[in-house]
């Protein structure tokens, strides 16, 4: 589950970040010049839950909101802060006060000029009890927020927030069509408005959204005419189009990128890419169950789960196991939190000792009558995920405790399931940055419903940590605070932290311009390009 602009995973401070390799497997993409137009058709396994930002938590969502919105800053290709809608800023000698001189040359889609009241009118949306957003608290740090003139922003804090800087990449909203009424009743719910390098044309539910390049964008009109998203939840069928020239773009699974690419005919016709992705993907328990409120039991799992054979099998070598939230070789990284090898024998030890038991020797442990037996969810589109689901099916009914493994469709699974919690366990992933801050995904302030923390993870410790490593801007301090979070939820394993995969997108050839970086492959995509006498589309 990828999270709108991953800032709610945690930030990178403006003082520096982690640089990870990237390694392209594609040949050069000549010198023809750029042109304008043509078609980019993308596959999304999600239909997109809702095109109002401050509405949606969605991967399908946000990679849409990506093109149509714009925040005051951004990341560059090295992951270093920069502007997008503010030009430069100030931060004040004690850190409390980020002052942002906005850029005078951006017009929303509908012609209306960007101004310093749209930064406000966001800020105030974010905080107001009655919108339904996941994304408020970090500003409710702000005590002040103020317009000294229509082109300045400026936002004051009680106390510093390592996070503060970054948390202004979320996308603004246009207070002209949102100030009067219920912004859940809004028609940008399904037809947005923004600033950014495309415009909305068209949402067709269960089919595609479309989106066409806009002219009048500050840094200048994309060289791409219209962006397709094409609605495919199957990565099958997907695959399928992508080979048949149906689609431009999509993110390969491990087989498909090792197995089911490597001829002369889809080498000729699309590049691949491969470079550490920005997630981990793990099996999260319902600490509200009653199941799994035993830490032996949790434990026990945790000893029966081969994170290697998951690797091996499922990413087919194209990843590493995962231990925590962060990515190994991050700064925030702690290589030394407890470990759990797989160890079936020992795990079977540690369920008889929680007092589970196969007394009537059917192969199912039970305990007080009951058998140890419950369902993980997952999403459907997402192979890597249902395949390690089955794998730790088979992993888990070997210890005694059997598992149903149900696929659900995403806008259902998260709305009938993770957002109510609704679930007992679920193989999930989060997007993430090199910064640690993670309160929004494991303080105890963060459980309710619709918010991120929705496995019930509380710990008082933790909840301690999170807040103090959010109001130190030194690294050394925040890399204590953080090795011990990392260790108290090894210690506690509400997550089974499973993975941290590669991405695997593959581009057809036609495309120019793209320039593997740290951040991946999109981040200029404005100034991707078909050469004329290779375009595809027509206008």
């Amino acid at each position: 589950m990828r999270l709108l602009w991953i800032l709610l995973l945690g930030t990178i401070l403006l003082w520096g970040c982690d640089h990870q390799s990237v390694a392209p497997a594609k040949d050069g993409d000549g010198d023809q010049p750029p042109a304008y137009g043509d078609t980019l058709l993308m596959g999304s396994i999600g239909e997109p839950s809702n095109l109002l930002p401050v509405l949606a938590s969605d991967s399908a969502s946000s990679d849409i909101h990506g093109l149509v919105y714009n925040g005051l800053l951004r990341y560059d290709k090295n992951l270093q802060v920069e502007g997008d809608l503010a030009e430069a800023w100030e931060i004040s000698p004690d850190n409390l006060t980020i002052t942002f001189h906005l850029r005078k040359d951006v017009r929303w889609h509908d012609g209306e000029p960007f101004t310093a009241a749209d930064a406000l009118f966001t800020y105030r949306l974010l905080i107001d009890p009655q919108v339904p957003t996941a994304y408020a608290e970090r500003y409710r740090q702000v005590v002040r927020a103020e317009v000294p003139d229509p082109y300045t922003f400026r936002v004051t804090y009680a106390k510093p927030l390592a996070s503060a800087l970054v948390s202004w990449m979320f996308p603004v909203h246009p207070k002209h069509l949102l100030e009067e009424g219920d912004v859940t009743q809004s028609p940008l719910v399904r037809a947005p408005v923004g600033t950014g390098p495309y415009r909305f044309v068209e949402w067709v539910p269960g089919e595609k959204v479309v989106l066409e390049a806009n002219p009048d964008y500050y840094e200048g009109k994309p060289y791409i005419h219209r962006v397709v998203y094409r609605i495919i939840p199957d990565p099958s069928t997907m695959f399928l189009e992508l080979r048949n020239g149906g689609l431009d773009l999509m993110s390969l699974t491990p087989l498909q990128y090792v197995r089911q690419t490597d001829t002369p005919a889809f080498r000729r016709m699309f590049a691949k890419y491969h470079y550490p992705d920005f997630s981990y993907t793990y099996l999260g328990f319902n600490l509200r169950r009653p199941l799994f409120k035993d830490l032996r039991v949790r434990r026990a799992l945790a000893h029966a789960v081969n994170k290697q054979e998951l690797v091996d099998g499922v990413l087919l070598g194209l990843g590493v196991a995962a231990t925590g939230p962060y990515k190994p070789g991050s700064w925030a990284y702690n290589p030394d939190v407890r470990r759990y090898p797989y160890d079936p024998d020992l795990a079977r030890r540690m369920l008889e000792e929680a007092g589970w038991s196969d007394s009537d020797g059917d192969g199912i442990r039970e305990k007080n009558g009951r058998r140890f037996a419950f369902t993980i969810v997952t999403n459907q589109g997402n192979d890597q995920r249902i395949k390690a689901g089955e794998i730790i099916q088979r992993r888990f009914r070997e210890v005694g405790v059997e598992v149903k493994l149900r696929v659900i469709e995403w806008a259902s699974f998260l709305k009938e399931f993770i957002n109510p919690g609704n679930f007992d366990a679920t193989i999930l992933a989060w997007t993430t940055v090199p910064d640690p801050d993670a309160y929004n995904v494991w303080h105890s302030s963060k459980t309710g419903v619709g918010e991120l923390n929705f496995v019930g993870f509380k710990n008082a410790e933790v909840d301690r940590l999170l807040e103090n490593g959010r109001r130190t801007l030194d690294r050394s301090e925040r890399k204590a605070v953080y090795d011990r979070f990392q260790e108290i939820l090894a210690e506690q394993q509400p997550y089974i932290f499973l993975y941290v995969p590669e991405a695997l997108p593959a581009v057809a050839r036609r495309f120019h311009g793209i320039d593997p970086a740290p951040s991946g492959i999109m981040y200029n995509f404005i100034r991707w390009y078909v050469p004329r006498d290779q375009q595809k589309y027509q206008r």
